[in-house]
């Protein structure tokens, strides 16, 4: 019995450890060979029947009785206790950091919820349910997984014994609507004017690098990005997790393997990449470099695949720059420092910080130009910055995004293709954000 005059959090707890014994009951209960001559349907009807049969049994009031067949369903073909988050269009990440304590994010902040779990082994069942649909396992001896959920969301998971204090669970949600620049420029995410510039870097095929970190938005700009990549052209894309969603109807899209259980099969980025340059792209969009496939990466962009695009973690587009000297040596390549800096150079125009700030918004910090190694040292050249100036009485950033004068080089690249800017886009000012923007055609 669930007893009502319980603390809530007690009440929660006291629900699911119900709950959990009455899916035991229907797991013991169901006839899976029936499964098949019943259809989807039919049996998904015959679960619905004996969940509420079972919870109509248990001492539960008429709303927490409904609430009970409804997670008993959730339980066998949803998100379980999670399944109110994952509904909710405002959650972009649901964390799980143990049975009774489950975060989300919410514009860019977390806040704690109400869910729980009923203990340890229940999360434990529900992670290795959601990690076996994704066709992975976790146990034991592979006590670490990522996957991809069927509704394209992406699951980190981590079990004793590398977690300490029980199971935990990461799901970064998949969004059905991409957020356009439209969007980006109406919240102040960037200024007309560095989206118009984006825009004709990608049509005049610049290769760009999308610096930031976990959360930031790289890969929301980037699938904006890829929208202006035009239809003729064949794109390559490789992910580690699949997650970027291009519109165009000649892309290929490749996914590493992780080792099976003997160790064997894994196939990394690098792998995927080397093979890519026999599959005739245009461009490639490798997803988020993290190692030796940068310097596979870079040979692309500077052998006929220009306007190819990824993304890094980085703290700034300088900072993304040293890391990219590390990706090269971690190849296996031994390259000396000022090698190493021109074939970077010779490979890459401009690099693109994003940050989520402490108020949870996201902002792009810095539009940078990379121009060239200048006795050994990197020339780069800020385009486009933001400038923070606090935190005003409502919590919302006040700052400003600036051109900083800086007339970019790739004017040049892109007059070529065809395309003209107006170089007052570039006059150092102060540049105004919000409002309807329409990208140019």
């Amino acid at each position: 019995m669930v007893a009502l005059n319980q603390p809530q959090s007690d009440h929660r707890r006291a629900f699911q450890q119900l709950k959990t014994r009455l899916h035991r009951q229907m797991v013991d209960s169901i006839d899976l060979s029936k499964a098949g001559e019943l259809g989807p349907d039919e049996f998904r009807k015959q679960m619905q029947a004996l969940a509420s049969h079972l919870a109509s049994r248990s001492e539960l009031s008429d709303r927490d009785r409904d609430a009970m067949v409804r997670e008993l369903m959730d339980e066998v073909y949803g998100f379980g206790p999670l399944q109110e988050l994952m509904n909710d269009p405002t959650v972009s990440d649901v964390l799980v950091n143990g049975a009774d304590t489950v975060f989300v994010e919410r514009n860019g902040l977390l806040e704690r919820t109400d869910v729980r779990f009923a203990d340890d082994d229940h999360l434990l069942n529900f992670i290795q349910r959601l990690v076996g649909q994704a066709g992975r396992r976790i146990d034991e001896v592979s006590p670490m997984v990522d996957a991809k959920l069927p509704d394209g969301s992406r699951l980190h998971a981590v079990i004793p014994p590398l977690a300490l204090r029980g199971p935990t669970l990461s799901i970064r949600r998949f969004k059905n609507r991409i957020v356009q620049f439209e969007d980006m420029v109406r919240v102040g995410t960037l200024a007309p004017e560095m989206a118009d510039f984006l825009v004709a870097a990608v049509k005049s095929r610049q290769n760009i690098v999308l610096s930031g970190g976990t959360g930031a938005g790289k890969t929301t700009i980037l699938n904006n990005l890829s929208r202006f990549i035009p239809l003729a052209e064949r794109v390559v894309t490789i992910e580690e997790t699949a997650e970027l969603q291009l519109q165009q109807p000649d892309v290929v899209g490749l996914e590493t393997r992780v080792p099976n259980v003997e160790g064997k099969g894994v196939i990394s980025q690098r792998d995927l990449l080397r093979n890519t340059l026999r599959m005739r792209p245009d461009r490639i969009i490798v997803g988020e470099a993290r190692g030796g496939e940068v310097l596979e990466m870079l040979q692309a962009m500077n052998t006929g695949h220009d306007g190819s695009m990824s993304t890094l973690h980085a703290n700034d587009t300088r900072d993304a720059l040293h890391r990219l000297e590390l990706m090269i040596a971690l190849s296996g390549a031994e390259l000396p420092t000022r090698v190493a800096r021109q074939y970077i150079a010779a490979a890459i125009q401009l690099f693109v910080h994003v940050a989520r700030l402490s108020t949870g918004e996201r902002k792009v910090m810095r539009i940078s130009e990379l121009t060239g190694v200048v006795d050994g040292e990197f020339q780069l050249e800020d385009i486009y910055v933001f400038r923070s100036a606090g935190i005003d009485e409502r919590g919302k950033l006040i700052g400003s995004f600036y051109a900083t004068g800086h007339e970019p080089v790739a004017l040049r690249r892109m007059a070529a293709r065809g395309i003209e800017l107006d170089p007052g886009l570039f006059t150092a000012r102060e540049l105004k954000t919000g409002g309807e923007y329409k990208p140019a055609n």
